[in-house]
């Protein structure tokens, strides 16, 4: 067991400036619905500070999804979803899940109503086409997807609910017990897990290491869209348990700095902007 600490955040390629805009990467966000418009405009703020280009896909039925996030958002191109394939094609990694529905029958194992079988069609049909690209996969698509469907390597972001959901077992309480299940469960399925608790664990199955820090500011809605936002940015250059664990620290270390200001006033949508300030401090600190 290994801790994440800031002399490992100055590892990261995604760090250093190529001096060509295309080189920093390029990325899909999938998600969104006519319910959930906030969690992939959370994802996107994150991402775009960290890449190139960012592809945003929503339901084609509904661009005015793409309008709502435009009025927050500007640096994305929406991408309808009959197109998002060779967009996913030619970028670096993609995050699935944000904001897509999801209602699923506990009682009978992957049986969902119609929104969440659409979402279900979705994640399945692009995990077959692209299993070698590198994937996050969030929100509406781990309620819906059984843990073999998901390729192999992708990252997976699971609150406690979609660790019981995905995995078929509950988050253990002891927390050395709990890093020894995310390892073994990381391992048996060949994915990066990242939970997100106080003190955060991740584990490709082959390493598993810790992020601490952050405040009781960090329980709050949407949280985990910039969590998985910020994957995906380091994903695009860095290595999947990297990007988990920078991801994590790069939050942690942006809700100390609203905390000393806001107490614990504070939401997501403070913290993935206090974000960039934050990682102009780490980046300063680890004097790159």
């Amino acid at each position: 067991m290994k801790k994440f600490l800031i002399s490992e955040f100055a590892k990261s390629r995604s760090l250093v400036s190529s001096g060509d805009k295309y080189l920093a990467g390029q990325v899909v966000i999938i998600g969104g619905s006519s319910l959930f418009h906030g969690a992939p405009i959370l994802s996107l703020k994150a991402a775009s500070r960290l890449v190139s280009m960012t592809y945003f896909s929503s339901p084609s039925e509904d661009k005015g999804i793409a309008e709502k996030i435009k009025s927050s958002l500007s640096s994305f191109v929406w991408v309808e979803r009959e197109q998002v394939d060779s967009y996913i094609a030619k970028s670096d990694a993609i995050l699935i899940g944000p904001g897509l529905m999801r209602s699923h029958i506990k009682e009978q194992k992957f049986v969902c109503d119609s929104e969440g079988e659409v979402t279900r069609n979705l994640s399945l049909n692009l995990f077959k086409k692209f299993p070698d690209k590198k994937w996050v996969v969030d929100g509406g698509t781990l309620q819906v997807v059984s843990v073999k469907d998901i390729p192999r390597g992708s990252v997976v972001t699971p609150n406690k609910k979609e660790f019981e959901m995905l995995f078929g077992e509950k988050l253990r309480d002891d927390f050395d017990e709990r890093c020894e299940q995310v390892f073994d469960l990381s391992k048996k399925h060949g994915l990066v897990i990242l939970t997100k608790d106080a003190v955060a664990i991740a584990s490709n199955g082959v390493e598993l290491w810790t992020v601490e820090g952050g405040s009781d500011g960090l329980v709050k809605g949407g949280v985990g869209d910039v969590i998985a936002g910020l994957t995906l940015g380091f994903l695009a250059k860095d290595d999947p348990l990297f990007a988990a664990c920078a991801a994590t620290f790069l939050v942690k270390k942006a809700a100390e700095e609203l905390t000393k200001t806001n107490s614990f006033m504070f939401n997501s949508d403070d913290l993935v902007d206090m974000v960039p300030t934050t990682y102009g401090r780490v980046v300063t600190t680890t004097g790159l």
